[in-house]
């Protein structure tokens, strides 16, 4: 048995080594469109949709550092909260258009006084096949509630075109997930003590249960481990470069 478990752990160093070159993934919505997830790093994602592109929480400055004026002007703009490493003031400007859809929480919006707010619970129709749904985002552990409180910060779901993708955002395994359905494609956070531990993530994504999940903002963590645990779960696990 213990053969058997290093030879697995094996094989998924392996995949991952080589899943984590790839920089974006291509899906193919309800109605035949194509979507295309550029993947930038850390919580930093890239959409990119009938010609739309669609930005999560773009950080340039932090390491790898990201020059944003040299991609594609936004369409829309996800900012779910305001640490340094989801918000950078920098490259907002860099990425926007007076024509861009900006959607942050309260406090972003605040800061960079544009844009519109959407609280949990919040939506909003860009178009006839674009909608975003703002959903809550915290912590629950004893001691690190500080760290994401409860009503403060977002995660989304974006539905393109009939294609549901969930980026949860700073978040542990909270009870409000349980409402989540029919979601396609999910980004899960993994990178104590500020989001959820392996186990959370494996929790979280088999009640979810996602066709494909992408573990994002998982640090140093062994994020090899989700791999492993959701082996054989029908879940598509790929890891990204989302250290």
């Amino acid at each position: 048995m213990k053969q058997r478990i290093a030879l697995l752990s094996l094989l998924v160093l392996l995949a991952m080594s080589m899943q984590a070159a790839q920089k974006s993934d291509t899906f193919t919505t309800p109605g035949g469109k194509t979507v295309t997830i550029n993947h930038i790093k850390h919580a930093s994602i890239h959409i990119e949709y009938e010609g739309k592109h669609i930005y999560i929480d773009p950080v340039g400055n932090l390491e790898p550092k990201t020059d944003f004026s040299m991609y594609p002007k936004a369409n829309i703009l996800l900012i779910t909260h305001e640490h340094f490493d989801h918000y950078d003031a920098l490259a907002i400007p860099k990425l926007c258009t007076p024509a861009t859809g900006v959607y942050t929480n309260k406090t972003v919006n605040g800061m960079i006084h544009r844009g519109l707010i959407l609280n949990n619970g919040d939506s909003i129709t860009y178009a006839d096949d674009i909608r975003i749904w703002a959903v809550p985002a915290y912590n629950t552990t004893e001691g690190r509630e500080q760290f994401h409180p409860k009503g403060r910060d977002n995660g989304y779901i974006l539905s393109l075109d009939g294609l549901r993708i969930y980026i949860a955002g700073d978040t542990e395994d909270i009870p409000e997930m349980d409402n989540l359905k029919d979601i396609d494609i999910a980004f899960l956070p993994c990178n104590q003590p500020y989001t959820m531990t392996i186990d959370q993530l494996v929790k979280t994504a088999k009640a979810i249960k996602p066709k494909v999940l992408f573990p994002y903002h998982f640090g140093d963590t062994p994020i090899n481990q989700v791999l492993i645990k959701l082996n054989g779960s029908g879940i598509s696990t790929r890891i990204r470069d989302y250290k």
